[in-house]
């Protein structure tokens, strides 16, 4: 089976956990967040789980150290493409913000990794207050899901795109 990794990223509230719940309905997916380890860290010292600003600077911060002290996200999802190779998910999705996060992660996998961002343009020229935030729709992208439409419709239009996606990648 032909295994591709899809790095998301896209401005908070955007719908990128939305997207990838939805095609996971009807695909196998894998879905991991580079933040994840951080969120785990942030709730042992404090962090009250919230994802407004202030909780969104400290996310940054401590990754940003984290990344810096012992890799410890890139770490995270190297293990966790390893789950995702003896799996049966055809497609993995891994929510990268920082562009060269994204270049160490692809330089530590095997398979093709294509990019994705989420937009919704309410969003447009929203600041969080952090780089991660702030610069994710800064960066180029093999693909750009626009988010413009009611949510009862989402998962169709999300879908549509995404067996698009697959056919131009050759996957599923």
């Amino acid at each position: 089976m032909k295994k591709l990794i899809i790095i998301i990223n896209g401005r908070g509230g955007s719908g990128k956990d939305t997207f990838c719940e939805a095609v996971g309905k009807r695909w196998s997916v894998m879905n991991v967040s580079s933040i994840t380890p951080i969120k785990e860290l942030a709730l042992l010292i404090g962090w009250d789980g919230e994802k407004d600003p202030r909780g969104r600077l400290l996310l940054s911060r401590l990754k940003e150290a984290m990344t810096d002290y012992s890799d410890l996200p890139n770490r995270y999802l190297l293990k966790e493409y390893e789950n995702f190779l003896s799996g049966d998910s055809c497609v993995m999705f891994v929510h990268i913000r920082e562009q060269s996060e994204m270049d160490r992660f692809r330089q530590g996998v095997d398979l093709p990794c294509r990019t994705l961002l989420v937009t919704m343009p309410s969003l447009d020229g929203t600041v969080y207050g952090n780089p991660s935030d702030d610069l994710a729709d800064s960066l180029a992208y093999d693909y750009t899901f626009v988010n413009d439409g009611p949510l009862d419709g989402f998962e169709d239009r999300a879908c549509v795109f995404f067996t698009s996606l697959l056919k131009k990648e050759g996957i599923c």
